[in-house]
């Protein structure tokens, strides 16, 4: 077989495209993934803080979450590799009517499917985290099976795996072309030269729409900025990571949590939208989410913080992922758009990624499939973002 010949390309070794070229070469076939970076992850996936979570608001998002929870969770009895990983849990407080009122709203829907997710009075959330102010405190959601890994460790322990099973991954190769013969994919075009195959997946994350442009489609993904800080590391004192949901001036909400190593890693969701692909850190937000974190977790106070970044969430209109096969080319399948989830679900989706290559979906993959579909409605919206 030539070289240059493939079953299966790759574009974006990020958190969806290493774990789908591990399960793809495991699945047997001739894989290649191909990057513009100088080494796996290089995108959005270093800039993710690790929360890892099943506790969305519709049953897509659900099952995914379900399914990776299991494969990290097992991952080091399964490999050896230790990629942090922490059942902590994710804690949902509510101080005000209004966030009660969203929060057990969302509860109703959610306990519909196998989450274990229960509502907590204010006594009972104390127990779980004794350092919230308890001034004003009402109660609030716990999910004990959602928890945290290090994105940098789970995904070098992927692309060590995804090598082994005979995938190749090509650095510093931007992709400049989508190559096709009468409506069939037939390859990608890069800098430094042709590669051939009958699927190509757009695994691009934040860059995705500029991609799909190259086969003739128009994804909608557009890069969100969002950053993050992690502190010194103390000793173990927080379980769950934590997301507020208040509003406030500069964020919809925010979130944090003590990783397995100590550090405390922060987030917030920026309002109104940063759009672009600005990475540069600014100066308005250590001040903003400190504020809101030390009033939420006083003992945090004196904690110092060792570094700050800026990463992009390849955003689509309703929150939701788009995957799917492409109706502009054949042979390419589109899995963009995760929006800021891509770590927390890129193993259960490189997994239905190979179902969908190799055509042994399920029925629950069916039902997915058309939630996510890339040609859907966009009426819905993702409750928690």
């Amino acid at each position: 077989m030539a070289a240059n010949i493939y079953d299966v390309i790759i574009i974006g070794s990020g958190s969806i495209g290493t774990p789908a070229a591990f399960y793809l070469a495991s699945a047997g076939l001739k894989v290649l993934v191909v990057d513009g970076g100088a080494s796996v992850g290089q995108g959005s996936n270093k800039k993710a803080i690790g929360g890892i979570r099943a506790t969305h608001s519709d049953p897509a998002k659900i099952r995914l979450g379900l399914r990776s929870i299991e494969i990290f969770s097992s991952w080091k009895q399964e490999t050896g590799d230790d990629i942090e990983w922490n059942r902590g849990g994710y804690c949902f407080p509510a101080y005000r009517e209004r966030e009660e009122k969203i929060l057990k709203d969302l509860l109703k829907i959610q306990q519909q499917y196998p989450l274990n997710i229960e509502w907590l009075d204010a006594r009972a959330m104390l127990d779980i985290v004794p350092d919230f102010s308890a001034e004003g405190l009402l109660g609030g959601v716990y999910s004990a099976d959602d928890g945290n890994a290090s994105p940098l460790l789970a995904i070098h322990s992927y692309y060590v795996h995804a090598m082994k099973a005979g995938a190749e991954f090509f650095f510093n190769e931007k992709v400049t072309g989508v190559l096709a013969q009468s409506g069939q994919v037939t390859g990608v075009r890069t800098e430094k030269g042709k590669y051939f195959a009958p699927v190509v997946i757009n695994a691009a994350g934040a860059w995705a729409k500029g991609i799909s442009n190259l086969y003739g489609d128009d994804m909608p993904v557009v890069p969100d900025s969002h950053e993050s800080a992690v502190t010194e590391s103390v000793q173990p004192f927080l379980g769950p990571l934590v997301v507020d949901i208040r509003p406030s001036p500069g964020s919809a909400n925010y979130y944090f949590y003590q990783h397995a190593t100590g550090q405390v890693i922060f987030c917030i969701t920026p309002s109104p939208n940063i759009w672009g692909e600005n990475t540069q850190e600014t100066s308005d937000f250590l001040p903003m989410v400190a504020r809101r974190i030390v009033e939420l977790m006083p003992r945090l106070k004196n904690i110092r913080v060792r570094r700050t970044w800026r990463g992009l969430y390849p955003m689509t209109p309703d929150g939701f992922p788009l995957i799917g096969w492409s109706t502009a080319t054949s042979g390419v399948l589109n899995a963009v758009g995760f929006c800021g989830q891509g770590f927390m679900l890129g193993p259960a989706t490189g997994e239905l990624l190979t179902r969908m290559v190799t055509g042994h979906l399920t029925d629950d993959d069916t039902d997915t499939l058309t939630q996510l579909s890339p040609y859907r409605a966009f009426v819905a919206a993702e409750q928690l973002k």
